[in-house]
């Protein structure tokens, strides 16, 4: 049994502790321990899926999959109405996957192997995506409070009108990715399939249900949880659920760069912080919509400082095509500023 999975002993703890009205503390921990084995189940039932359906559906389904678990949680938190905790988990999703996953790949990568290379071209046509996701990001929230003043309601149209060119722009990147002739078409790091089809499907379904109940479970203890342990949405939001929700999917894109799989590697991590961006923040704003507590694609200017920062270091290390061990440190250094800047950030 892989380590990770030791972990599924804390999803019937975290939901005891919820029916028999246990500590919030011991309800939010025991929950989100059990998402992590549960978001790994769902790795490795993508990844033996992949290995039927090609390299590039795969990687596709990897990162979809890979997002699954977070975007579970925050479609809770949305009807729960923690509308600020949802836009600082889309903010920490993607400067953890570009900083944390990045660095650690990077770092224990060139430790290993020296020096290390990765298509310059699948690197370059990423680094333009991850400009724009942050300009498309950034305009709603830029824009958003003169608008205000004048029109509430054209806030939200904007946004809607962003989201719709995102979900767009995301779309045709996904069609050039399985059309291009110029990128690399990476080779599957698992082999084949030690799994049926019907397996994977069926292991991915049971997975996926126990995430969404846990999920609810987690949500619903995050404020008497913000309460007792003084931290504000903001760390919450940014620096825990995002590694909750991915950590799987992190030491994935980790073990393959030690590997010297660098393109896999980068591939994930950036990949996945792409999909949040373009994709699962623009459909949380329709989602939230149905739901009846529009969300807005207006983040603050802390958030959006994070974000532009490491949009620009991540795009100045992977533009080269190259990496080592330093570059990784760097990125990691960046990323416990961040997260120390948001755990003393007062509540906003």
């Amino acid at each position: 049994m892989k380590p990770l999975y030791l972990l599924l002993v804390f999803v019937p703890v975290g939901l005891i502790s919820k029916y028999l009205g246990g500590p919030p503390l011991l309800t939010f921990g025991a929950a989100a321990l059990g998402v992590v084995p549960l978001a790994k189940m769902t790795g490795d039932a993508t990844e033996n899926l992949a290995s039927h359906t090609g390299p590039r559906m795969g990687g596709f389904l990897n990162a979809t999959f890979g997002n699954a678990a977070e975007l579970i949680i925050t479609i809770f938190a949305i009807r729960a109405g923690l509308l600020e905790l949802v836009k600082a988990s889309i903010t920490g999703s993607i400067i953890g996957n570009l900083l944390l996953v990045v660095g650690l790949s990077v770092l224990f990568g060139g430790l290993k192997n020296g020096q290390q290379r990765f298509d310059r071209v699948s690197a370059g046509v990423n680094s333009t995506m991850l400009i724009l996701a942050i300009i498309a990001l950034g305009v709603p929230s830029l824009f958003g409070h003169a608008i205000e003043m004048v029109n509430h309601n054209a806030v939200e149209y904007l946004s809607l009108g962003v989201a719709v060119a995102m979900i767009v722009v995301y779309g045709l990147g996904l069609v050039y990715s399985f059309t291009a002739a110029d990128l690399p078409e990476h080779s599957s790091d698992h082999g084949q399939s030690s799994w049926s089809m019907r397996k994977a499907l069926g292991v991915l379904s049971v997975a996926t249900a126990f995430i969404a109940w846990s999920s609810e479970v987690l949500v619903g203890a995050v404020e008497p949880v913000l309460e007792s342990l003084r931290w504000t949405e903001f760390f919450l939001g940014v620096v825990v659920i995002p590694i909750v929700g991915n950590v799987a999917e992190h030491l994935t894109a980790v073990q393959v760069a030690v590997k010297n799989k660098m393109d896999m590697s980068m591939e994930i991590s950036i990949g996945s912080s792409l999909q949040v961006a373009l994709f699962v923040a623009p459909v949380l704003t329709f989602i939230s919509l149905l739901m009846g507590n529009p969300l807005t694609l207006v983040f603050n200017q802390f958030e959006l400082i994070a974000l532009a920062a490491a949009s620009l270091i991540t795009a100045l290390v992977a533009l080269d095509g190259e990496s080592n061990w330093m570059e990784g440190a760097q990125l990691l250094v960046v990323y416990v500023i961040l997260a120390l800047a948001f755990f003393f950030l007062p509540a906003y």
